[in-house]
């Protein structure tokens, strides 16, 4: 039953994970075509109606009125283009290459110079200049205000105003038509800057926000890996050892025709068996140390080994009298030291003692063989030791104490800081997988 609720929730995280990210990009996307249909809008609208006046004109002006029209559906496309290019620019995932710009670019003119034509031959009525203006740079500068700092962009604004409204009065146009046509320059600038600019910068934090989420699961999963691999090594280290030494105590007895042998033999069996049933507790995330029972195992695999071994505090507050986080992690403590002296060194005599200090538990396993602990330097056992005691606001001391005695400290205050997670080995959750 567990392992179904477990199979269920998967499934639930994987298609909440999915459908969140599937609503992000149909915003996404309903953004992206809203700004390749705005330059389309203008077309249709105030960038057609206007040049319907140029029938009643003459050829001449019948002829710039549809270059002009041509000119400006090609713009959109080309806007169209490279409104996407824009986004990657603008999100920083990728450069635009500016130089497909110099097209836009050179029709921006062309168009520029063609509506100049059309006002200097008669070819459009008063009012339908300040609808062409106000239709002219819409194409070119949705994508371009998304390449440039908002500075540039309004000093280009500026810059192309000033010399549009300088060639209308070259050719002739009255100064309250100059007035419509800034005006509408000013409307227009400052719609792409308001509609462009926000929509991205939406789109750019929502899709951070996926991205962050993505590196937290897969931060998570690395995490749960470093705590198979650290309690993969806890759950066998100390068994392993205890194989080891008990197969070699059965090859010599065998040896010697004692029939004692297969009583060893049947120990290291019972011993695999067990381990076997711990990894799979490891591997479903379930398993937690038990500091009494870690206790009382290494002092019969220690004095198995003819290594001595006394226990002290074990029934005191330090103890049993500890919160349940704090044992689960000392327990810990006592199997990777009880798995170290049994590997390094040759020590007679092992001492594993409990106290109260200072508002922590300090947990001290000291035995006379000095050689005892190569993993000081970097070695994965101690090491994981200290990222279980760190979570827990704890630390971990290991190394020679004198007179031929090596001494492993572990100290974890009664009270662990607020925000540390629990040591124990956790499941991961659906969002994390």
């Amino acid at each position: 039953m567990k392992e179904l609720t477990e199979v269920i929730g998967h499934v639930r995280g994987w298609r909440r994970g999915w459908t969140e990210r599937t609503k992000l990009q149909r915003i996404d996307l309903y953004t992206r075509v809203t700004l390749c249909a705005l330059p389309w809008i203008f077309l249709v609208s105030w960038g057609l109606l206007p040049l319907g006046a140029t029938l009643d004109r003459g050829p001449a002006a019948i002829a710039l009125g549809g270059a002009f029209f041509a000119v400006n559906a090609v713009q959109c496309l080309l806007s169209n283009r490279n409104v996407s290019l824009s986004f990657a620019h603008y999100r920083g995932s990728e450069p635009f290459p500016m130089r497909r710009l110099r097209l836009p670019a050179a029709l921006l003119a062309v168009l520029t110079g063609l509506l100049v034509a059309l006002a200097a031959v008669g070819g459009i009525k008063d009012e339908g200049l300040a609808l062409l203006v106000l239709d002219l740079p819409v194409a070119f500068t949705i994508p371009y205000v998304l390449l440039v700092p908002v500075r540039t962009y309004l000093l280009h604004c500026v810059a192309f105003a000033v010399a549009l409204v300088a060639l209308l009065a070259a050719v002739g146009v009255p100064g309250g038509l100059l007035f419509g046509a800034a005006l509408s320059l000013f409307v227009v600038f400052l719609l792409v800057l308001t509609s462009t600019r926000p929509s991205a910068w939406s789109m750019s934090v929502m899709w951070q926000a996926e991205d962050a989420r993505d590196m937290q699961a897969r931060l998570a999963v690395a995490e749960e890996r470093l705590r198979f691999g650290r309690d993969m090594h806890d759950v066998l280290g100390r068994n392993l050892a205890v194989i080891a030494l008990k197969s070699e105590l059965a090859v010599e007895l065998a040896q010697r025709g004692n029939a004692a042998a297969v009583d060893q033999m049947v120990e290291v069996q019972r011993i695999a068996r067990a381990s076997q049933q711990e990894v799979r507790d490891v591997v479903r995330g379930y398993r937690e140390a038990d500091l009494p029972t870690e206790l009382l195992g290494a002092k019969g695999v220690l004095e198995a080994a003819g290594i001595s071994c006394t226990v002290e505090g074990a029934d005191g507050p330090a103890g049993i009298g500890a919160p349940p986080a704090i044992q689960a992690a000392l327990g810990w403590v006592v199997r990777e030291a009880a798995t170290n002296v049994l590997r390094h060194g040759d020590p007679r005599h092992c001492v594993i003692r409990l106290t109260t200090a200072a508002g922590a538990v300090v947990l001290d396993v000291e035995n006379d063989g000095a050689g005892a602990a190569p993993e000081v330097g970097g070695g994965s056992g101690l090491a994981g030791l200290r990222e279980r005691l760190a979570a827990l606001g704890g630390s971990l001391e290991a190394g020679a104490a004198g007179d031929g005695l090596f001494r492993v400290t572990a100290t974890v205050p009664l009270t662990a800081p607020r925000g540390l997670p629990s040591p124990a080995p956790r499941s991961v959750s659906p969002e994390e997988r």
